[in-house]
């Protein structure tokens, strides 16, 4: 069945199955860290205001794989997701440095293979950052991964799960940097890394470049200055058959677009983890301040 066709049965079985009168709710998933919940509880409000459409939460779903596998199955019909995670993690290619060509190869695959639309960026990147005390990086004169993988005395990683097992994450690392590692690295919750990093059960953490904790606490992101990593360009990922069903669904999701900025997504992440105020809250801020409050799409 090639392309069009399938997409031409999707269509009808959802109009098939909204068939009682009531439109099939559109279903908001997202992973399972604090700026994935973010995003996807800022899109779900989004589409509740612009369309006054019933939505449907799915929010916290797992890593990458569990998320991707409920959007091309159907359980899901958006979810925010990375350019550079998508291009190693999902299409399973080469790694790419190149900005612009990661998100043109990753477009053209995802409408290729499963039916799916990336929608234009949020207007910010949340690449791997790592990082080690500021006092440390301070008293060592260490500013880049090169910096680190000459610093003899040798690092303790600390990592949430997925850093570990990706293709891009830290097989990536120690194959550009050959860092030198007392003792294998450490994996827990994300939300646990900076606090292990502070009380040095490890002296190097593992996160991403938008994590709002690196805003408050003293610590180094090293420079990636070998490339080891790919760009993680942040987009909403909607399936095809769902954007068909839901008139207006494609103008509202992209008048999220361009509207985040890494300082702004950050800042998001800091009031959730390191403020603790809930999420909902947050987003409704978020679409107040970017004058996304409510209203129908046009």
């Amino acid at each position: 069945m090639d392309r069009k066709k399938a997409l031409a049965w999707l269509i009808a079985a959802g109009l098939l199955a909204g068939c009682s009168g009531r439109p099939r709710p559109i279903r908001v998933g997202s992973k399972n860290f604090t700026e994935q919940l973010i995003l996807g509880e800022i899109a779900a409000e989004h589409l509740e205001n612009r369309l006054r459409a019933p939505v449907v939460r799915r929010l916290g779903l797992g890593g990458t794989l569990l998320a991707h596998q409920a959007l091309i199955t159907g359980q899901i019909d958006l979810y925010p997701e990375y350019t550079g995670t998508a291009l190693t993690n999902v299409l399973n290619l080469p790694a790419d440095y190149e900005f612009g060509a990661v998100g043109e190869r990753v477009r053209q695959e995802y409408e290729r293979r499963f039916l799916a639309v990336w929608m234009p960026p949020l207007g910010f990147t949340n690449g791997f950052a790592i990082a080690i005390r500021g006092a440390d990086a301070r008293a060592h004169n260490l500013a880049s991964l090169s910096d680190a993988a000459a610093y003899q005395p040798g690092w303790r990683l600390g990592s949430g799960y997925e850093f570990i097992e990706r293709p891009d994450g830290f097989n990536a690392l120690m194959k550009a940097y050959s860092l030198p590692m007392n003792a294998p690295p450490r994996t827990m919750d994300l939300g646990l890394v900076y606090r292990a990093l502070e009380s040095n059960q490890v002296n190097m953490s593992a996160g991403s470049e938008t994590d709002g904790m690196l805003s408050a606490i003293d610590v180094k992101v090293l420079a990636d200055d070998k490339h080891a990593f790919p760009p993680y360009e942040a987009a909403f990922v909607v399936r095809e058959e769902a954007l068909a069903a839901h008139p207006g669904l494609r103008e509202a999701l992209a008048e999220l677009s361009g509207k985040f900025k890494s300082k702004v997504m950050q800042n998001l992440n800091y009031q959730v983890d390191g403020k603790h105020v809930p999420i909902a809250e947050v987003a409704k801020g978020f679409l107040k301040q970017a004058g996304l409050g409510g209203g129908r799409a046009r």
